[in-house]
């Protein structure tokens, strides 16, 4: 099989966006555009991958040295056009040798499969193979004029278009597909005779016609080559992956009371059998097996759920909580970094941080796991069948033993023994008639001033 790059084009300012982050690291679906890209080009069997970034784009360019290594970053210096900045890829591709794809980094809903059709009909012969799509509206691209013969003799802007080239539904999509050696010739013979006086992508569609050469389009759907511009167009493209992912876990057997109230992230990983409530949000890096429930208004991310377990309602399960097979996390119960064990159970208002909680144990209400000293975070570990009252404080690093318990109200600061009971508490102090001789010297007062 001919060897396989791509040129991702993130160079743009995208100021239509009005927001201090790049445009391309905005998210959806809890990950950046331009990562969803590089997946999907990877995914697409692409060995190399090189990523046109600005000037200016520090932030994405670390993005891409971090993922892909310095060698995968090219800069356009200054920004003169698509072609200009597929150009400055050319250093970096220098010893590859195979079909280029070039696509933007801010269509994050692309797939492998809508790129396929590309490099099949590279393997057809096509010399350049072009992604298009129908919008619904298409009022501002380029349209794909094509002969009687279906190939495209070029592309034409909407604002130059005749009434008649204006009728065409098929427009271009940003992405396409050539043998380097043919691309880079093409691009080194375009102009900038225009009026914002760049080098224009599109204009080797032309200049391939010209020789020639045979120039095919294939029509994606509108939704997976939709850009993201502006917040609006991230929104509607966040929609469109939910749908997509909601579609995809209800026909793979997960139960879901109310899908449109439920928001995935990317990377969200449940196995059939499971049910979710109303409005649960995932965060990146979740798991959940089989059986488990998740009920309404809880918030997960970087964690992972077992078999049969229940979490919620109104439940948060923060990075590295491990929420054991069967176990119950109840409303308004917080879990960052614990190991929850088979059956074990926090069913209200606690906050369960950094250590692990034994199968079988019982974590009262109001139970606080006090990890942090204002510079380090400390362990708490509570044994198997153990039970810790209402109320309790353990301050780490602390070890409750197993079978353990700790009275209510109590502040645990020692380690406790298995099977022993814990109890910090003051003596209670009781005043015969306080009460009453209070509330009536209250009322006098308040009848003096009254």
């Amino acid at each position: 099989m001919t060897a396989r790059a791509a040129v991702i084009l993130a160079a743009g300012a995208g100021t239509r966006m009005k927001s201090v982050v790049p445009k391309v690291l905005h998210k959806v679906g809890g990950r950046t555009l331009l990562d969803r890209v590089i997946d999907t080009v990877e995914a697409s069997g692409c060995e190399r991958i090189v990523v046109v970034v600005g000037a200016g784009g520090g932030a994405v360019r670390d993005l891409v040295a971090r993922r892909l290594g310095e060698e995968a970053v090219a800069v356009q210096d200054p920004p003169l056009g698509t072609g200009h900045a597929v150009l400055a890829a050319r250093a970096a591709l220098a010893d590859f040798t195979g079909d280029v794809l070039v696509t933007n980094a801010d269509c994050p809903l692309l797939t492998p499969h809508d790129l396929e059709p590309l490099f099949a009909m590279r393997r057809d012969g096509v010399a350049l193979a072009l992604l298009g799509f129908e919008p619904h509206d298409a009022l501002l691209y380029g349209r794909l004029i094509r002969g009687a013969d279906g190939h495209v003799m070029r592309i034409v802007e909407a604002k130059e278009a005749t009434p008649e080239e204006r009728a065409v539904k098929a427009c271009y999509a940003g992405m396409l597909c050539a043998e380097k050696g043919r691309l880079f010739g093409w691009l080194d013979r375009t102009t900038n005779d225009n009026a914002k006086g760049e080098y224009y992508l599109t204009e080797i569609v032309h200049l391939a016609a010209v020789d020639e050469a045979r120039v095919k389009a294939s029509i994606a759907p509108e939704s997976a080559v939709m850009g993201c511009d502006t917040p609006m167009q991230l929104a509607q493209a966040e929609a469109a992956f939910q749908q997509r992912r909601r579609a995809h876990l209800l026909t793979e057997g997960v139960a879901m009371v109310a899908p449109e109230t439920v928001h995935l992230a990317w990377d969200t990983q449940i196995a059939p059998g499971a049910t979710l409530e109303q409005f649960v949000v995932f965060g990146p890096g979740v798991t959940v097996e089989t059986g488990a429930l998740i009920r309404a208004f809880s918030h997960l991310e970087g964690c992972m759920v077992r078999e049969g377990a229940i979490v919620g309602p109104y439940a948060r399960l923060r990075p590295g909580a491990d929420i054991g097979e069967a176990a119950h996390i109840g409303n308004f119960v917080e879990v960052k970094k614990v190991t929850v064990g088979k059956g074990a159970k926090a069913n209200h208002l606690s906050y369960l941080g950094d250590g692990s909680v034994g199968a079988g144990a019982n974590i009262g209400a109001g139970t606080i796991f006090c990890n942090y000293d204002g510079f380090d975070k400390h362990e708490t570990h509570v044994g198997a069948n153990a039970f810790i009252g209402s109320n309790s404080s353990l301050v780490a690093p602390v070890t409750i033993g197993a079978g353990a318990y700790t009275g209510s109200g109590s502040v645990i600061t020692r380690d406790v023994a298995p099977d022993a009971l814990a109890l910090e508490r003051g003596a209670q102090l009781e005043k015969p008639g306080w009460a009453a001789r209070f509330r009536a010297m209250k009322l006098g007062r308040k009848g003096a001033r009254g």
